[in-house]
């Protein structure tokens, strides 16, 4: 079973084995010599080094206290997060489908052996409390494939204790920078690793190497190859949003599978804001190529809001249930919602992690992926970006105008709720086709992209109470058929209505406010 640790800690280069006198560091009142532990680490990469170039490490380690697998996150600058598995001679599942977004098919190998003389002292406190671990670390690496060779070198690493106070570390560096201590050049020992021990002729003249990684490596250059730099035409911007938003699922990929709060809603948002910039910019990317991706993007969302949908009306029953006065709530109303979340989570978590593992799936981010490099542009996408992003975005805008206007017009009822509904994903794709637009449009973009998430708010309140409405309805006769009182559940459900109602009613005011400020879009 795998556990996760922060290690927050900062490295430094060392000519030599020795440390400065650390109880002149401020909070310091001993400094204890806890021996030398040697260490025997392989690290594991695909051949084009996909885990390096995201920052990624894992390893099989021998020998210390914490013996086994270890993956790790970059979180910050000298943080990360660890995660942990019992030492095995293959790499635990667990730990494989926490990478599988960025290896995908390709076969993980060991690529470079680390064998370390790890010198330890532990700073404590007054009372004896941890507050640090500083090693002085002796490294040998050997890369395991190709032609690569070997290097050497020592350096200090200062870790933070669990719980400890970050500032603390600023204590030690001072200490070591005035003793001629200087942070080392490299991120991790891998990396220093990878750059010192690569094949003749593939160093950059500061000594490290680019891999020739994972998504965007190897562009073929039939269209246009990936822009660098600040964008600068329509299709730049397009693309530079894209791209960020394909690195969003992957990134959040792991935290999905390990069902950190939020990371479903975030990945669907990634997922629905690609899909709209295809649709939004058809005239700077071919949809003859677009079509099928946005297709699959299409499923992926609905896929992810199986277990997000429900994430939110949970939290929405439970507040409401919380807000009625203990009078009004008869029989086990709690506990019946609480059964009914957790039991629909836990099949919504496991199908979702099988969609993450699916074929279709991977698929779909190796198609992102050769989008990216070799981009479909159509010829609107040299043009400048005010004119062609302006177009687009002002014809979402006119869509979204038509499908208020209609809706507001229905009378209330089940047309009206449909109406609302297809009102509110077109705020979406306006909203999403805004922020895409806002680094070439700057204010009035971001204006507008602010009044499309207070009117996705609004509307949104009125769907969630619509299927908050049905769920009500069915937990009813589920506890009538039980024997129990369905009286709970009906007040529930007139407050719901109460609730759509009021948006309603707010919304003719709320869109008069939102088009007096879209004066920029419609001139």
């Amino acid at each position: 079973m795998a556990d996760t640790k922060r290690e927050i800690e900062r490295k430094y280069d060392s000519d030599d084995s020795r440390l400065p006198d650390l109880t002149r560091v401020p909070g310091v009142a001993a400094v204890h010599d806890r021996g030398v532990t040697h260490l025997d680490a392989t690290y594991h990469d695909t051949a084009d080094e996909r885990l390096a170039a995201s920052s990624i490490t894992l390893r099989h380690r021998t020998g210390g206290s914490d013996a086994g697998w270890h993956l790790k996150f970059p979180v910050a600058p000298g943080v990360r997060d660890e995660i942990r598995a019992p030492l095995s001679d293959t790499l635990p599942d667990e730990l494989a489908a926490l990478v599988r977004s960025r290896v995908r098919d390709h076969a993980l190998l060991p690529l470079v052996r680390l064998r370390s003389d790890r010198d330890v002292r532990h700073l404590v406190d007054a009372d004896g409390r941890l507050l640090a671990e500083v090693s002085v670390d002796t490294v040998h690496a050997e890369r395991l494939t190709g032609t690569g060779g070997t290097a050497r070198w020592t350096e200090i690493e200062v870790e933070l204790a669990d719980d400890g106070d970050p500032a603390f570390l600023d204590k030690v560096d001072k200490r070591l920078r005035k003793a001629g201590v200087r942070p080392s050049a490299s991120a991790s020992k891998l990396a220093r690793a990878l750059a010192d021990t690569a094949p003749p002729g593939t160093r950059t003249a500061v000594g490290t190497r680019a891999p020739a990684t994972a998504p965007d490596a190897a562009p073929r250059q039939k269209r246009r190859s990936r822009p660098a730099g600040t964008p600068v035409t329509a299709g730049d911007h397009v693309l530079a949003h894209i791209r960020a938003q394909r690195d969003a699922l992957v990134e959040l990929d792991p935290a999905v599978r390990q069902d950190v709060p939020d990371s479903v809603h975030r990945m669907r948002v990634a997922t629905r804001r690609l899909r709209s910039t295809f649709r939004t910019f058809r005239t700077v990317l071919d949809r003859e190529v677009t079509d099928p991706v946005g297709a699959d993007l299409k499923w992926l969302a609905a896929e992810l809001g199986v277990d997000r949908d429900q994430e939110v009306l949970a939290e929405r029953l439970r507040s409401s249930l919380a807000a009625l006065p203990d009078t009004l709530v008869t029989g086990p109303v709690g506990h019946r919602l609480g059964t009914w979340a957790e039991t629909r989570h836990a099949g919504a978590h496991g199908h979702l992690t099988g969609i993450l593992d699916s074929p279709r799936h991977l698929a779909l981010l190796d198609r992102l992926d050769a989008l990216l490099a070799d981009p479909p542009l159509r010829p609107k996408a040299a043009a400048r970006p005010d004119k062609v992003l302006t177009k687009a975005v002002r014809k979402d805008l006119d869509k979204l105008a038509a499908l208020v206007t209609r809706a507001l017009d229905l009378p209330p009822g089940t047309d009206r709720d449909l109406a609302l509904h297809d009102a509110r994903k077109k705020t979406k794709r306006t909203r999403y086709a805004a922020e895409a637009a806002t680094p070439a449009l700057g204010t009035p973009a971001k204006d507008l992209a602010r009044d499309m998430k207070s009117l996705q708010t609004l509307l949104g309140d009125h769907q969630d109470s619509v299927m908050a409405r049905s769920t009500l309805r069915e937990l009813a006769a589920v506890a009538h058929a039980a024997g129990e009182s369905a009286f709970t559940y009906g007040v529930l459900h007139g407050r719901e209505e109460r609730r759509a109602e009021l948006a309603e009613a707010a919304l003719p005011e709320a869109w008069s406010s939102i088009t007096r400020d879209l004066r920029p879009w419609t001139t």
